[in-house]
């Protein structure tokens, strides 16, 4: 595998392109305060390039990413459009609602995800008709061990899982926290069905490209839209999948693996990540910045 470029500044390759799509949690914030310097990246390429669309394995809705945005202070200026995994996940419910009703894993704050549809939320892991999950039920203190037994039922029972966040850690602040992807793969492990819309799946993409077409006025060839994301079996995998230059954000969630003795970003190291999961990036760098 061909060692990807090391890039410091967006600015030095942004005359290639015409629209971004780029991750939003470990790439703009880390979910508890925002990153400047990618704040601005983007506020520059919209301002002389073109769209961006913002792309989140959240199962929130949109509006309630944006939100989220401004009260970390990041605005309007430095993107054109969010789309969420929510966002694609919510044609999955309505088509599952009409079988009976959802086990639903997760906590209060993602209930926006079902507002609108027709959804009854009232079931068990011994009476639902399928599971929907957008997280633990307190991702700060549950373990992964207590919702064994629970799963273990549901799975027995042949129910299907809707994954509204495939995701399976992020860090929040200076801490590692599971999200609903690993809950998604115990179910798996199991012998449960899993279904997701989000990264690296092709119907979240379907919504990027309507919300670039809408800002843009126009369809934009796949050569001219770059990905920048930071997860290796979410956003670089859905890049390579879509076929789209990608920026992997390297000093996040994959730090440790890409770093080497001296603290300083290695592109050699990052090969060896990357070949984990058969993935490429075009370009690497430590963080994003103008």
């Amino acid at each position: 595998m061909t060692a990807p470029h090391l890039l410091t500044r967006l600015s030095a390759i942004a005359a290639d392109y015409d629209a971004v799509f780029c991750d939003i949690w470990g790439v703009i914030h880390n979910g508890k305060w925002h990153f400047p310097a990618a704040y601005e990246a983007l506020r520059h390429f919209k301002a002389e390039r073109g769209p961006v669309v913002l792309i989140s394995n959240s199962p929130r809705p949109w509006d309630g990413l944006q939100k989220q945005l401004a009260d970390l202070g990041v605005h309007e200026d430095a993107f054109s459009a969010i789309v969420s995994s929510g966002d694609a996940t919510r044609s999955f419910l309505t088509d599952y609602a009409p079988r009976g009703s959802a086990w639903v894993i997760g906590p209060d704050r993602d209930l926006p995800l079902y507002e609108g549809l027709d959804v009854d939320l009232s079931g068990t892991p011994d009476t639902a008709a399928f599971i929907s999950c957008t997280g633990l039920f307190d991702d700060e203190n549950d373990t992964l061990a207590q919702y064994h037994p629970d799963l273990k039922a549901a799975a027995a029972r042949k129910i299907p899982m809707i994954c509204a966040n495939p995701d399976r850690i992020v860090q929040r602040g200076d801490t590692i926290i599971y999200c609903a992807g690993t809950l998604a793969d115990i179910y798996m492990a199991l012998g449960g069905e899993v279904i997701m819309a989000g990264k690296p799946y092709a119907p979240i993409y379907d919504l990027c490209y309507q919300a670039l077409e809408k800002a843009a006025g126009s369809p934009v060839d796949k050569s001219r839209i770059l990905a920048i994301g930071d997860g290796l079996p979410t956003d670089v995998l859905g890049a390579n999948g879509q076929g789209l230059d990608l920026i992997f954000i390297a000093a996040g969630i994959h730090a440790v693996e890409a770093t080497n003795a001296a603290g300083e970003l290695d592109a050699q190291l990052l090969v060896k990540v990357l070949e984990t999961q058969n993935a490429s990036a075009r370009y690497v760098s430590p963080a994003l910045a103008w």
